[in-house]
């Protein structure tokens, strides 16, 4: 009877995932509210080594259809490989307002992609802005992106609004692996809960942000989350916590242009944050570990208990773990039978996390583009 009770609890937790937690898995799309009046955004792109993709990045925000005024302000955090002129060069083409920026070097403290925004929005300051947006040098916005995003949060009245771009799924890695980092976000950040005053949980999508200056500014600016290397749900936290109304969904309206293309990289990409995600604790490492185990692998396994009953839990455990990935998947424009993976994609993210928790304790932490911006101590 302990066996089959055990059994039980994948189905247990599974069951819960889908009644008690905020419908993350939906994977819903939702219609923006049209923009209610004209508004003045200035843009913010921290930019690093990003030749390959800042073109389209600026070009495609030279053409969004809104009402009002948009100024993109690329910040060059010290790349080598040309960035800041195939920035400006966009910006000739289109003949529009462009401010490129030759950053600071790194003060000690910041992480780079925030001291970057940082000088940024301090460029922005004297163009008193409606709205900031932040978004990364690989973000390619469709011409109604941020018409969407100003209608959302000028007919809700949101402090901030955020919203996870669609990755891309190019390669079978990205297929096998992406969907999944999304559904497990949402897992940790229902987008219900964070749009509820009810709730302190807050979270956003660091690749597209609309920020209001004066919330921004009542936080303490990005001063205040510096060192986080998790920042845009860092953001997000210290909004809601000032009182401000936050709102993060998916979204087509945007995609990344950063392809992964084996698992190895997408691997270094789940380690620069995860361990830092746990707090840097071994002990909520060890328990993530096993609950990955109990959640994701251990329905797998009952499937060769001798027991019927033991089976059948794991079996039922499986496919309610499937159904619930199905509309990510969806999402993705992907077939059904990729949902039958997500057991060996959680081994995957388990050993990415391992691998982060390594990583920090030998001081190169959070790793990107050359720097460790999560070290140890």
């Amino acid at each position: 009877m302990a066996v089959v009770l055990l059994a039980a609890v994948p189905l247990a937790i599974w069951t819960y995932l889908w009644l008690g937690r905020g419908a993350f898995w939906s994977a819903r799309l939702q219609q923006p509210p049209a923009q209610l009046g004209p508004a003045r955004v200035v843009a913010v792109i921290p930019a690093r080594n990003e030749a390959a993709t800042i073109g389209a990045t600026v070009g495609a925000l030279l053409a969004q259809q809104f009402h009002g005024e948009l100024t993109v302000v690329v910040v060059d955090d010290g790349s080598t490989d040309g960035t800041a002129a195939v920035a400006g060069g966009a910006a000739g083409t289109a003949g529009a307002a462009v401010a490129v920026i030759n950053g600071s070097c790194l003060p000690p403290g910041w992480t780079g992609k925030l001291w970057a925004l940082n000088q940024g929005v301090d460029y922005a300051r004297s163009l008193q802005p409606d709205f900031l947006l932040f978004t990364d040098a690989d973000i390619e916005h469709a011409p109604r992106s941020l018409a969407g995003l100003l209608g959302r949060a000028q007919h809700d009245g949101r402090d901030l609004v955020s919203r996870m771009v669609r990755l891309a799924t190019d390669t079978w890695s990205e297929r096998l692996l992406i969907p999944a980092f999304v559904f497990f976000f949402f897992m940790l950040y229902p987008p219900a809960w964070a749009a509820s005053s009810r709730r302190r949980l807050a979270a956003a999508a660091g690749g597209c942000v609309l920020i209001r200056p004066q919330i921004l500014a009542r936080i303490g600016g990005l001063q205040s989350i510096r060192a986080r290397i998790i920042d845009d749900c860092s953001l997000a936290q210290a909004v809601k916590d000032a009182g401000g109304r936050i709102w993060l969904e998916l979204t087509q309206e945007a995609r990344s242009l950063r392809g992964y293309g084996s698992p190895g990289e997408i691997a270094a990409m789940i380690s620069r944050t995860a361990f830092a995600q746990l707090r840097h604790s071994y002990l909520l490492l060890a328990l993530t570990l096993l609950g990955l185990v109990v959640t994701y692998v251990l329905p797998v396994g009952l499937l060769l208990a001798p027991d019927p009953r033991v089976q059948g839990f794991g079996l039922a455990a499986w496919a309610l773990m499937s159904a619930l990935y199905l509309p990510m998947v969806r999402f993705y424009g992907l077939g059904p039978l990729w949902c039958l993976a997500l057991p060996g994609v959680a081994c995957f993210y388990a050993v990415a996390t391992v691998e982060s928790a390594r990583q920090y304790a030998r001081g190169q932490g959070g790793q990107w583009k050359g720097r460790a911006q999560d070290p140890a101590g």
